[in-house]
């Protein structure tokens, strides 16, 4: 046998996925596809985005792309627009600069878990267990509540042993596009406080929030930092910007971790990076914090595609779950079967994602990312397989 374990169990751990672009691609090249599968750009990049980059592209010094690690002028960026945001003092020196919400994940789980160690993940959520896999850690499963898809504390409490080291809290949350309330938030925290001191090891709180500013309707955001001191939080530019490809997130430690706690993370953050591969945004990304701190989604743009799909699918018989953020629309498969609905629109040039890729095979997930345009195209087939 070839590969390792942790190269294998990562394998299989995110074969949904694999599996179904490997069906895809047969279908590969036909004019006219519609793809709702992934948050992926249809549209030119912001001009914002374009003004950063040619900006900071031009060298204004010999050592403009030697080596970086975390740049002091993006990361007291992000602390003040942090703090504005949350209320939560963030310190500069507490925050790493990351290749994306994938690369601050990863720095998150092996800062503080160690090979063994269980990590509780949402259900249905993102692409967790595969990370933790190849880390040689152990995903737990927690359902989050039927029909509703909130927090369930009591199903986080369920899944907690005395092998749990971290806890993930995606919201908005990917697929379902809920939003978790503070009640709930501070409900969870009381959870975490009563099971460390149950098992004697203190429990983490991973708040992954890389839709954390794309929200419909007015509704509030409340991170978990605010709740639990034992937080640590990722973010990813590659949402609000709508550019997944230009890789810039951050890894923020909450300024609540104790004090003596927080110097060792804080130690030991840019020697796992560079353990890791050195894990930091290129240069060019990192100059242009500044300057994105005020580029956005069109969020009424994209609020006017969720209502368009939303009022169309709702009449058509879908069962959906309304997104209070992200760029997704979460629904129940007609008849059940998640991969063949997702097949049949496939066959008729429309690409959604089956609901077993987030390990719950009686769902799909549509990006409404894709143009009005595109998401018009698709109705007459989402409308045809309604059932």
């Amino acid at each position: 046998m070839s590969l390792s374990q942790r190269a294998r169990a990562a394998q299989e751990a995110i074969e949904p996925v694999t599996s179904f672009f490997l069906s895809l691609r047969a279908l590969d090249g036909r004019p006219g596809v519609v793809d709702l599968t992934f948050g992926d750009p249809h549209e030119m990049p912001l001009p914002g985005l374009v003004d950063a980059l040619r900006t900071n592209v031009e060298p204004r010094s010999a050592d403009w792309f030697a080596y970086k690690t975390s740049l002091a002028p993006a990361r007291e960026t992000i602390a003040a627009g942090l703090d504005a945001e949350q209320g939560v003092p963030f310190a500069p020196e507490d925050i790493a600069m990351t290749q994306g919400a994938f690369g601050a994940i990863a720095v998150a789980f092996r800062l503080v878990a160690d090979a063994g160690d269980e990590v509780v993940i949402p259900e249905p959520g993102w692409f967790y267990a595969p990370m933790l896999r190849a880390a040689d850690l152990v995903p737990v499963r927690a359902p989050l509540a039927a029909g509703s898809f909130d927090l369930d504390v009591e199903a986080v409490e369920r899944a907690i042993t005395p092998r749990t080291r971290v806890v993930v809290v995606n919201s908005p949350a990917n697929p379902t596009g809920r939003v978790y309330g503070r009640d709930r938030l501070d409900e969870l925290a009381t959870a975490l406080e009563a099971a460390s001191a149950r098992t004697g090891r203190r429990i983490w709180l991973l708040s992954d929030e890389p839709y954390r500013r794309i929200r419909f309707d007015g509704i509030g955001f409340t991170s978990p930092a605010e709740c639990y001191p034992w937080t640590l939080v990722d973010y990813s530019y590659g949402k609000v910007l709508l550019a997944p490809g230009q890789r810039l997130g951050y890894l923020a430690l909450s300024p609540r971790i104790p004090a003596a706690e927080r110097a060792e993370l804080r130690s030991a953050l840019v020697p796992l990076q560079m353990g890791l591969g050195w894990g930091f945004p290129d240069a060019v990304m990192q100059y242009s914090v500044p300057a994105l701190e005020k580029v956005s989604i069109d969020v009424p743009e994209l609020t006017r595609r969720r209502d368009l799909m939303v009022g169309a699918l709702g009449a058509a018989g879908y069962d959906l779950t309304v997104p209070e953020g992200t760029f997704y629309l979460w629904g129940v498969a007609p008849g059940g079967d998640a991969v063949a609905f997702a097949g049949a629109l496939a066959e008729r040039g429309v690409y959604v994602l089956p609901g077993t890729v987030f390990d719950r095979p009686g769902h799909f997930r549509i990006s409404l990312t894709a143009t009005a345009d595109m998401l018009e195209g698709a109705l007459p087939a989402l409308r045809e397989l309604a059932g």
